[in-house]
């Protein structure tokens, strides 16, 4: 299917995590500089260098690597590309920094999440940032990017590290996990289907409303996310958004209360909702298709479902 490619000197380049076109990283360039924003994880550096090669730049033409949030398929290549691009300063929310200077509890948490085999097949290595090259804005700090605006909005809510970049110049944000997930393979033309995800640890439904309000209140005529690159987005799939969380909330508690195996029953029920909404929002999709594009992300929304609601019971 066509990819929605809005502007020129904005590149969606895969991370190649996990599977083809599941995890993007995007190159942004002004005046033969450039800035990335998400790494993906050290096993998809060599994938930006050659990137950086095919369009005529070497490594020290990057002077920002900027990170959504500090989750490691977002971050964990970011080391590894700070220690090769010696030019380049790390942009991170407040609360991801010293994550990034030491990651052994980014480390020790991402392993929990999957088993110490999984995160190293999936992460390797993960290289400490010297802080002194580090950056960390405010909300609603502006950065010049090579002649170029790129302004940062706190966005709790899928993580409480998270921030969201406006670039004016194309009126564009790079958004992370905040406005959700469209896989390109749940695309049909100009369908598309936009899901939450609230994989472990922080999950808060209300700030992840209030930021999606935050950043649509910018107007933005393309969202670049992660997961997986441009969407034009539209009143129906916002609204979509924010009916989802809400449903994720009841489909928790429904678990909550049945009591047997929460998180595996919560799970099954979130890839069967999420099944259904695809298919009749996007037309022409094939059901197996979709079966495997949900699975991951129903069962890691279901770990972060199971994680909030206990922390929300206890609290």
């Amino acid at each position: 299917m066509p990819n929605y490619q809005p502007n020129s000197d904005i590149i969606t380049l895969d991370a190649l995590y996990h599977e083809p076109e599941l995890a993007s990283i995007h190159l942004l360039l002004s005046n033969n500089r450039v800035a990335i924003v998400d790494t993906g994880t050290v096993f998809s550096v060599p994938h930006v260098v050659a990137k950086l090669s095919e369009l005529g730049l070497g490594v020290e033409a990057v002077d920002l690597i900027i990170l959504t949030h500090i989750h490691l398929d977002h971050a964990g290549g970011a080391g590894e590309l700070m220690r090769l691009c010696d030019n380049a300063t790390l942009v991170v929310h407040p609360r991801g920094a010293r994550h990034m200077v030491d990651p052994s509890k980014l480390i020790a948490g991402a392993s929990a999440v999957y088993g110490e085999s999984e995160f190293n097949a999936l992460y390797g290595t993960i290289v400490p940032i010297d802080a002194d090259r580090i950056l960390q804005p405010q909300d609603g700090d502006a950065l010049d990017f090579a002649g170029r605006e790129l302004r940062f909005f706190d966005t709790p809510g899928h993580a409480s590290h998270h921030h969201c970049i406006l670039d004016t110049q194309t009126n564009s944000v790079f958004t992370g996990d905040t406005l959700g997930i469209a896989y390109r393979a749940l695309r049909n033309g100009e369908q598309s289907f936009l899901m939450p995800t609230t994989t472990p640890v922080q999950f808060d439904p209300q700030a992840l409303h209030s930021s999606i309000d935050k950043v649509m209140s910018l107007q933005p005529e393309t969202l670049y996310l992660t997961h997986y690159g441009a969407i034009q987005p539209t009143s129906a799939q916002i609204a979509g958004l924010h009916e989802q969380i809400d449903d994720y909330v009841m489909l928790t508690q429904q678990a909550a209360d049945a009591g047997d195996d929460f998180e595996h029953a919560l799970a099954d029920s979130l890839k069967d909702y999420l099944v259904q909404r695809c298919m009749n929002q996007v037309a022409g999709l094939d059901e197996a298709v979709v079966r495997h594009w949900v699975k991951l992300d129903a069962e890691l929304n279901a770990q972060g479902l199971h994680f909030w609601w206990h922390h929300r019971r206890v609290a």
